[in-house]
């Protein structure tokens, strides 16, 4: 059982984590980092196949490469906003983060883990995914819990990262993760705030034992 205090604290830190894009250069002590993997590490899995890896990257050389992708797949992402009022939105979203913070974690899925035959994995296949998901997301409560910011950069081709990290063809790239301090902690949704979508009323999206839509 958990107290109300305790229990307080996951809905605060539920609420209170954001996507965060601007970094200070200050380092991120060892431990901390340590503790956010082990919260990923302690995400559910499927079949607890734990299909995850996590690269530490903190030579400002790959850093830059990786920018280098994440900027060129963004570039080709607008194309499909240019006659769209969005447009400059979208190309003003910001994707420095890769350069501006100390460290960026790549987060792995490996499809393989288990073997053919994974408890659960066999009717639902993207299911390695969606544990891989649940680590990604434990690390960015954990982030927010330990005062850290995080940022999920998901411009890319595969095949970029792949080539830039040196990861094995049939091991998928899932995440990019920028992580360290900033002083410019978003009090909502980056893309909330930039008025590119607001969030939706909870209510209108429970259905009681069949679709209603």
């Amino acid at each position: 059982m958990f107290t109300n205090d305790e229990k307080e604290a996951v809905y605060k830190v539920i609420a209170a984590r954001r996507d965060v894009r601007s970094f200070l250069p200050d380092p991120v002590q060892d431990e901390a980092v340590y503790s956010i993997l082990k919260a990923a590490h302690q995400a559910p899995s499927v079949g607890f196949m734990q299909p995850w890896n996590f690269i530490l990257v903190t030579s400002e050389e790959v850093k830059d490469r990786l920018a280098w992708a994440a900027d060129k797949e963004r570039r080709a992402l607008a194309i499909h906003y240019e006659d769209d009022s969005r447009s400059s939105a979208f190309m003003n979203l910001k994707i420095e983060g890769i350069k501006e913070a100390p460290l960026t974690i790549c987060v792995t899925c490996d499809p393989t883990r288990g073997g053919s035959h994974v408890l659960g994995r066999n009717s639902i296949p993207e299911t390695d995914r969606m544990s891989t998901a649940c680590a990604i997301q434990n690390m960015w409560l954990a982030s927010c819990a330990e005062g850290l910011a995080m940022g999920w950069v998901s411009f890319y081709k595969k095949a970029d990262i792949r080539d830039i990290l040196h990861i094995p063809p049939h091991i998928e790239p899932v995440a990019l993760l920028s992580l360290g301090y900033t002083n410019d902690y978003p009090k909502k949704p980056i893309l909330e705030a930039e008025n590119w979508e607001s969030r939706k009323e909870l209510d209108s999206l429970i259905y009681t034992d069949r679709w209603e839509g």
